[in-house]
């Protein structure tokens, strides 16, 4: 069970579309797992877990 960040302020970072944000994130952890394979070895964060507090963060958005 994710708990931070809360998934009802990721969804609103989507637009309140939770279809949108589960499509979002797990494109985005996708392309962790190739980019940085070594560092997520390393770390005890899932690609998933990154790509949620990035979006949180708002470094990744979705197009309309």
């Amino acid at each position: 069970m994710m708990i931070e960040p809360p998934i009802d302020e990721l969804a609103k970072r989507m637009g309140g579309n939770k279809y949108k944000l589960c499509i979002v994130m797990a494109k985005r952890a996708k392309e962790l797992e190739k980019r940085i394979p070594a560092e997520l070895e390393k770390s005890d964060k899932k690609a998933i877990s990154i790509a949620a507090d990035e979006i949180y963060e708002g470094k990744i958005v979705a197009d309309s």
